[in-house]
């Protein structure tokens, strides 16, 4: 596959299983478009254009020729320098990497990850909140994180890469739709009659979280007791970073009984507590391994090798051909 090509599809991939639905995401983008259209020729010099296409700030091409012929990827939770330097490294070894493949932003797509948040207003309003509510809840926490990106060094793994000649893209938001997306739909498919203890049993039938718990990383019930009922379960792993503690609140008032998660900040776990929502933490790097795996299954269908490292439970599902 073309570099640009394994770009598209993550894109794709990203709208078709983004909380908003297709029809929002473009609207979303044709709302770019005509801002992008009202703009001062030397500001639209400047402007990232990649935004009129991809409605995922966090996920892009950080170094790479587009046209890049890609049949090797080394894919990561994270691909800092360190990970830039080993699959250097392992080249020299003889193994042939084309392409470094973060899930975590860096860069320019670091720099914009207060961008993805609005989504999670869209995510708890399908678990009932009202859209108003839950955008006027975000506003204050998407700018709190828009601070906390800026006085970070977003460039060192680009410039390493750049370096070394080695492409790097970062696939964020995208992943974490197809995670979100897929196992939402798995518990909707089980109903709200299950124990808290019967969530984690089912978390487990997944091999990521099998091996996650098998090196101590395993989901965990921060919230709640296990023979406590679920109730309405939402699966909230995608939006960039964790959401305000205000938002737990009004989920409670939307009938949410419990939230599975990848993280959650203390605070919001004894917001959580307060209101009497339980919380299952999944676990980070296995549930971002499921969104990574779903994405990574349609690049080995086409043929490209992928060799894990930093956190990746790379888990293949792609039927072999006997």
């Amino acid at each position: 596959m073309k570099l640009g090509e394994i770009y598209k599809l993550a894109v794709t991939m990203g709208i078709k299983s983004d909380p908003r639905g297709k029809r929002e995401v473009d609207k979303l983008l044709a709302r770019e478009k005509e801002a992008f259209d009202k703009l001062p020729e030397d500001e639209q010099k400047e402007y990232d254009q990649e935004r009129l296409s991809n409605p995922f700030a966090d996920s892009r091409i950080l170094y790479g020729d587009p046209d890049h012929d890609v049949w090797s990827i080394m894919a990561g939770v994270d691909m800092e320098a360190q990970e830039i330097l080993l699959a250097d490294r392992l080249r020299e070894k003889g193994r042939k990497i084309d392409l470094a493949l973060a899930h975590h932003p860096e860069g320019k797509a670091l720099a914009s990850l207060s961008e993805v948040m609005n989504v999670q207003a869209d995510v708890w309003h399908n678990a009932g909140v009202p859209i108003n509510i839950g955008e006027a809840v975000l506003e204050g926490r998407i700018s709190e994180v828009m601070r906390l990106m800026l006085p970070l060094n977003h460039q060192r793994p680009v410039q390493a890469a750049e370096l070394l000649d080695l492409p790097l893209m970062c696939v964020h938001t995208p992943c974490d739709n197809l995670v979100t997306s897929h196992l939402q739909k798995h518990f909707d498919r089980k109903g709200e009659g299950l124990t808290l203890k019967e969530v984690r049993e089912e978390l487990l039938k997944y091999p990521e979280y099998k091996q996650a718990s098998l090196n101590n990383a395993g989901p965990t019930i921060v919230v709640g007791s296990e023979k406590r009922r679920a109730g309405k379960i939402l699966v909230d792993m995608t939006g960039g970073t964790g959401g305000p503690a205000e938002s737990l609140e009004k989920l409670a008032a939307a009938g949410v009984g419990t939230i599975i998660g990848m993280h959650i900040s203390e605070k919001n776990r004894e917001e959580a507590e307060k209101h009497k929502v339980n919380v299952v933490i999944a676990g980070h790097d296995s549930s971002d391994s499921i969104g990574i795996n779903l994405f990574l299954d349609e690049l080995e269908k086409k043929g490209v090798e992928v060799i894990p490292c930093s956190g990746l439970y790379r888990v293949s599902r792609v039927k072999k051909k006997r």
